[in-house]
């Protein structure tokens, strides 16, 4: 076990050092404030403060651990070694810069509480992000520091174990569009016709009528597909409906309709399936509670797992709902029309709420993308970009989640590159 002294263990320093140590290298930590325990104690020993207490490995700390609210900093990132750093520390220091703060800043989401610009529905955009302006949003930064943390330890303590960490895969399914034309109900499916035949659509005439008539399969309903690919491979799986008002008119349908109750019974019965909280929801805590009731009674299971409409997280309020809800797991954190590590991590963590500054039990799952994020790069070979970030994964040992949508795997040309990803890439993987 290794020893962490420090003159005072914040919540803060007691949340990332337990992130760090335990979920990414798989080490047992424990604090002192004393220092002659932190000196009388025989086994692998570290020290993080302003200053070296001895001839001990020490990690020094930038501050920003010690303090409580928030406040703007002024951040200057370097290129350090394949990555990069920030909260610069003195040569006396194991690591050139406070791993520790820099994750935490990371983790914490401190900047997307700063002032910043919004898009149309007021997301925090990619742009905003240090990660993006800085040339390092394609890194999961807070792992790789990690096992540069590790490799001083194992250098300095030889005997200090570390608990073996292996890749593991994570596929989510966002369906909030579970068909093109069934379940929608005589009034939407009126309109549609109607829409098809204002704007010349012959082909969705056809198509709509033969599968509303039983000659054809829903475009839209890949499930069968999705669950049997699933059930053959080792990844996890999590399939998440939207039980709400959709954004849009053409995205509507009956979730109170025996059919689309029935179309998550089956996938709950094979996988997880979790609830995509709608947006109008998102502001209201008695539609988030009765969103999540709904779906509790469809399933007859406790809601674990959930995802936010359109990708949005308003911090802290909607994460502070979750808790409320007892919703142990989010999976929203990733921009929706960037690729990239959000929070600068491949592994899943806890929602640190910094204006209470305290942990919270919320698991935030953090995504390596979306294919929303193709959705306009017609160009980009994306069994590449999937590979490049997948080897990043691999190189931490962390988690490789990617977010797909059921439409992704309906029998179009355009779709095969998505299907082989899902069948054949990601089932290389363990859970």
């Amino acid at each position: 076990m290794l020893l962490i002294h420090a003159r005072k263990v914040t919540p803060r320093i007691s949340y990332i050092f337990k992130h760090i140590c335990l979920r990414i290298l798989g080490s047992d930590i424990s604090f002192t404030t004393a220092l002659e325990d932190f000196i009388s104690y025989p086994g692998a020993k570290i020290s993080y403060g302003k200053k070296a207490l001895g001839n001990e490995l020490f990690f020094q700390s930038s501050g920003l651990l010690e303090q409580q609210g928030i406040e703007s900093i002024d951040i200057t990132v370097k290129k350090w070694e394949e990555t990069y750093c920030f909260f610069s520390v003195s040569p006396n220091s194991g690591l050139p810069f406070d791993v520790f703060s820099a994750s935490f800043y990371m983790l914490s989401r401190y900047e997307e509480y700063l002032p910043h610009v919004k898009d149309d529905i007021g997301r925090f955009m990619a742009t905003e992000s240090l990660a993006y302006q800085n040339g390092f949003l394609h890194q999961p930064v807070v792992d790789i520091w990690s096992y540069k943390f590790k490799s001083k330890l194992q250098s300095a303590f030889p005997e200090l174990e570390f608990r073996k960490q292996d890749t593991k895969v994570h596929a989510v399914v966002e369906a909030s569009r579970p068909n093109a034309y069934r379940q929608k109900g005589f009034f939407r499916t009126l309109i549609g016709y109607m829409d098809d035949l204002f704007h010349g659509k012959f082909k969705n005439l056809v198509a709509r009528t033969q599968v509303l008539v039983g000659l054809k399969r829903d475009p839209l309903d890949t499930f069968k597909w999705i669950i049997n690919t699933a059930r053959h491979s080792n990844f996890r799986l999590s399939t998440f409906f939207l039980l709400g008002e959709a954004q849009n008119f053409e995205e509507s349908l009956n979730t109170q309709g025996h059919n689309f109750k029935l179309l998550l019974k089956y996938v709950s019965d094979y996988k997880e399936v979790g609830l995509i909280f709608s947006y109008s929801a998102l502001s209201d805590h008695d539609k988030l509670k009765k969103e999540k009731r709904e779906m509790e009674h469809i399933t007859n299971r406790d809601l674990v797992s959930s995802l936010n409409a359109g990708f949005l997280v308003n911090l802290p309020e909607i994460y502070r709902h979750l808790v409320e809800l007892e919703v142990r797991n989010d999976f929203t954190m990733v921009f929706r029309e960037t690729e990239g590590f959000r929070a600068g991590t491949c592994t899943p963590f806890l929602f640190y709420d910094l204006d209470y500054e305290i942990k919270t039990p919320l698991m935030l799952h953090p995504a390596a993308m979306t294919t929303f994020a193709f959705e306009k790069k017609y160009s980009t070979d994306v069994e590449k970009v999937v590979n490049n970030y997948l080897a990043e994964v691999e190189r931490v040992n962390g988690t490789f989640l990617m977010i797909f949508s059921n439409k992704n795997f309906s029998r179009t040309p355009e779709n095969k590159i998505w299907r082989k990803i899902f069948s054949e890439r990601l089932s290389q993987y363990g859970t």
